[in-house]
């Protein structure tokens, strides 16, 4: 009994007993299982999503670390948001199966070195869940066909024009003769209205390159100094600045560094922020537990004593540059890429954080930045910006836009939205943001131009009691929104019918009850009065 009781509770690799040899050969299984996991490798792991249930989506393997005596397995979710990835241990893994990388032929590359790097294999979705991240998304309203309970707004439009989306197209009758009253609008060719058409997502689509950096001007290092005087250019070389821009990521150059969280958490002014993304941050902090920002300059600091130290040195108490609007404790400040670069080239290590979808350049010459700001006793403390080339081709009145992590789902983001309609009603101009959008910010935008579009439909009267009439000019004239972005929010929302010969906007019951309830909730506006703002031509290079 004593040696049956000693194989029991002895399982080391010296013990006779048959449970002491299951035991051990378990432990082998067990090793030979962690070991044969790579990077690369597919599988299903165990997660919680936000109801707090069970689920077992596919993951990618990106790292394989040792810590502590047991193996940690960083973990990209397919058809999941970056920001979700993780590190997880070997009990969250589903090794039954798993999906081993493929091995690529070796193929010469451009500097005739072969590519060696496994293939990831086929994703395979057959016994477990593989369904993306919820997303609150706006519904189109299907509008009744009782015209009497309707409010109906006439849109004039020519007989041949329809709009174009990926929805069905709109019945023409063949036999009908259609009138067409006063100057019309013709709809331009819109793009498709679904959301991977519309806004490509992660690069799908992008714009062309931007446009070569003039000779002679060198494109700074990936080593930020963090006593650049701010004024100074990059060079002592005098040319003419690139006006132009784009921040659009490039997915060919992603490697698994980029793909993986570096930075493990930002300490910034009274806030702690978990960052969601790969930034460009000096390797030596990636290792810290904490980073520590300065709140008003954005300078990143080791270690909390470093930060205090500089603390009595900064003399800064808001975002520098000018201060172009302030209502209540809310206030804007623009600042030049090219006279504050320091703080700009700080700000994008910043945003990149939580934008996945955006690639970072140390040259912002050709950009403005518009930091939104809340103030108290303190001083002024970043809430969110947005950022614009100086120069557009392409009419973007946003490069990037971020509300940070705090003061998210507070109403700040419709008010930075908001506030660049505003920018491009003073310039005289229509706008646009530069595609893609995150799904964070197609959800924004959506939801500011359903409510903006809706807002002036439903003001309209006539003093005859007509029914009232408005162009797709009209309303791009009046909200500065792109012509494009109107007709595919008018096509989102079901609200183009053809009735009697003419394309009209139906507002369903339902549409306008949702509006409603939606503007009651939105208490943050933009107010034109405390706006003080002069356009620049940028285009004169004494502007500079």
């Amino acid at each position: 009994m004593v040696i049956n009781r000693r194989a029991v509770n002895s399982p080391g690799p010296q013990g006779r007993g048959g449970t002491s040899g299951e035991f051990s050969r378990k432990l082998c299984r067990l090793d030979m299982a962690e070991a044969e996991i790579v990077e690369g490798c597919r599988l299903p792991v165990l997660r919680k999503n936000q109801e707090n249930e069970v689920e077992w989506p596919l993951a990618e393997i990106l790292s394989v670390k040792d810590l502590s005596a047991k193996k940690l397995f960083y973990v990209h979710y397919i058809d999941f948001n970056k920001r979700l990835d993780e590190w997880v241990t070997y009990d969250r893994l589903d090794l039954k199966k798993i999906q081993f990388p493929k091995k690529e032929a070796k193929t010469p590359t451009k500097n005739g070195l072969s590519g060696s790097r496994p293939s990831s294999p086929e994703r395979e979705v057959d016994g477990f869940s593989t369904t993306g991240c919820k997303q609150e998304v706006l519904h189109p309203l299907t509008a009744s066909r009782d015209l009497e309970t309707r409010k109906i707004t006439e849109l004039i439009l020519p007989p041949a024009a329809a709009p174009a989306g990926g929805g069905k197209s709109l019945p023409v009758p063949q036999k009908r003769k259609v009138e067409v009253v006063s100057p019309a609008t013709p709809v331009p060719p819109a793009p498709e209205t679904t959301q991977a058409s519309v806004f490509p997502q992660n690069g799908a689509s992008r714009r062309p390159s931007a446009p070569a950096v003039p000779a002679g001007r060198k494109r700074k290092s990936n080593c930020l100094s963090a006593d650049e005087d701010s004024q100074d250019s990059s060079d002592g070389i005098p040319s003419a600045p690139r006006m132009t821009g784009s921040l659009v990521s490039d997915r060919s150059h992603d490697d698994i560094i980029t793909r993986m969280k570096n930075i493990e958490c930002i300490e910034l002014g009274r806030h702690r922020l978990k960052p969601w993304y790969f930034s460009p941050y000096p390797q030596e902090l990636t290792v810290l537990p904490v980073l520590y920002l300065c709140e008003f300059c954005l300078k990143y600091l080791k270690s909390l004593k470093c930060l205090q130290r500089h603390l009595t040195k900064c003399n800064l108490r808001h975002p520098p540059g000018n201060e172009i609007y302030r209502k209540g404790t809310i206030s804007f400040f623009e600042i030049d890429g090219r006279k504050n670069k320091s703080y700009s080239q700080n700000l994008c290590l910043l945003a990149k954080c939580f934008l996945d979808h955006k690639t970072l350049y140390y040259d912002t010459d050709p950009f403005l930045f518009y930091i939104m700001t809340e103030y108290d006793s303190k001083g002024f403390h970043i809430v969110g910006y947005f950022s614009k080339e100086k120069e557009s081709t392409e009419d973007y009145n946003v490069a990037c836009i971020l509300t940070l992590p705090p003061y998210q789902r507070r109403g700040y983001g419709k008010l930075l939205i908001e506030f660049s309609y505003e920018l491009s009603k003073v310039e005289g101009k229509t706008g646009t943001p530069e595609k893609p959008l995150s799904d964070l910010g197609l959800l924004s935008y959506r939801s500011y131009w359903s409510q903006t579009i809706l807002e002036i439909l439903m003001d309209l009267k006539t003093e005859t009691g007509e029914r009232p009439q408005i162009t797709i000019n009209e309303i791009s004239e009046i909200t500065s929104i792109k012509k494009e972005d109107v007709i595919s929010t008018l096509q989102y929302l079901n609200l183009i019918n053809y009735y009697k010969g003419q394309y009209i906007l139906t507002l369903s019951e339902d549409i306008v009850e949702g509006h409603e309830r939606a503007m009651l909730k939105r208490i943050l506006r933009i107010d034109s009065k405390c706006l003080h703002f002069t356009p620049k031509d940028w285009s004169k290079r004494g502007k500079w």
